[in-house]
């Protein structure tokens, strides 16, 4: 049974993956984000066209998709071992689908395999396999969204403030990792190694999908990710609503 789960979670959470919330909210909005801006449909290009409302929830949608892929693995596996070792299955299952969730968000079939960049997903990722081990490992993915989010405040370089988020958090799972393993069995190195490998993939793609973000970046061309201009704007556009609707009422009361 374990091992027709850990074959059926993976492939369900690819196609979790899939899901491209920026693309639906697009469609819903009559436009599509593909064809906006940077062209890629995620949280950042979304935040520039639509604004900053529009792509928290898109961020908030793939921090989801990503953690509730990693989230389930862990509850049907949890205490449960692999076989002649001491190694947990759950701590396995967590970074396999977590990666295939991040595959299905950055190589969707559904989209001919042209999807986002897997970075709030990937987050989602190492939210859950970090805080279900403990408050104290929550803490490393926490503040390394908010170094990342003060980054590109400061500089405006939206993809390197991502590869911000995403690194302490799998440096600090392999970290807990080498912890709990090191002084373990033959077997259970075994698949220490393997889920290291794992961690490391679920960053190399990601870190992949910007190879022109990070191209641009050293041409000097890269798209700057202004959050002040974002705020100003949903500032300005609040006020224009408040404006119109007192504009309204007084025709209405006339």
């Amino acid at each position: 049974m374990t091992i027709s789960l850990l074959i059926i979670l993976p492939v369900v959470s690819y196609f979790i993956g899939n899901i491209n919330w920026a693309l639906l909210i697009s469609k819903l909005k009559k436009s599509d984000i593909r064809k906006l801006g940077s062209g890629n449909p995620g949280t950042l290009n979304m935040s520039r066209n639509f604004g900053l409302k529009i792509g928290l929830l898109t961020f908030f949608l793939d921090v989801f998709k990503g953690a509730i892929c990693s989230l389930v693995a862990f509850f049907v596996f949890k205490g449960k071992v692999f076989p002649k070792s001491v190694f947990s299955v759950s701590d396995f299952a967590i970074y396999l689908c977590g990666l295939c969730a991040v595959l299905g968000h950055i190589f969707p079939v559904a989209l001919k395999f042209k999807g986002g960049k897997g970075i709030a997903s990937t987050i989602g990722v190492f939210l859950v396999c970090e805080s279900v081990h403990g408050w104290e490992w929550a803490v490393v993915s926490i503040m390394a969204i908010v170094a990342a989010l003060a980054f590109i405040y400061f500089t405006e370089f939206g993809a390197m403030g991502s590869f911000i988020a995403i690194t302490p958090p799998a440096i600090s799972g392999s970290m807990r990792l080498f912890l709990y393993y090191n002084n373990t069995n033959f077997e259970s190195l075994v698949f220490y190694v393997i889920t290291n490998i794992l961690i490391l993939l679920i960053c190399l793609f990601t870190w992949f999908a910007h190879r022109m973000n990070i191209k641009r970046m050293l041409s000097g061309d890269e798209h700057p990710t202004s959050i002040k201009e974002m705020v100003v704007k949903m500032k300005a556009k609040k006020l224009e609503e408040k404006r119109k609707m007192m504009e309204n009422n007084s025709t209405d009361n006339k």
